[in-house]
């Protein structure tokens, strides 16, 4: 498969996150069939802005819920505010009660 391919497959689960949920890039990558593929799930929300239809990258998190791809967002609480604008506590860039919130694309 290449990149493209997975990073396209990669959005069409992002977009599936229900506003106020969130998922992570392991969580992704399983869906996909390719567990060990975190990483690249990564990458592809890194790329993800110049999607379209637009890719709601702010819901992935990783695997404690921590927002470790603010960096790819303009400005570094913009992850956290379109978190916070969707009913999401985030407080030290650690989204509050993850488990709860953890939204699971295999289900």
């Amino acid at each position: 498969m290449n990149d493209e391919n997975f990073f396209e497959k990669v959005y069409a689960i992002a977009r599936e996150i229900p506003p106020g949920r969130v998922t992570t890039y392991g969580a992704i990558a399983e869906a996909l069939g390719t567990k060990g593929s975190a990483r690249m799930v990564g990458y592809a929300m890194n790329g993800s802005a110049a999607a379209t239809p637009p890719v709601p990258a702010h819901r992935v998190v990783n695997r404690s819920g921590l927002l470790t791809g603010k960096r790819a967002f303009q400005g570094e609480t913009l992850m956290a505010e379109l978190l916070r604008n969707e009913g999401v506590e985030v407080i030290n860039d650690q989204v509050v009660n993850f488990q709860h919130l953890f939204w699971n694309p295999l289900k």
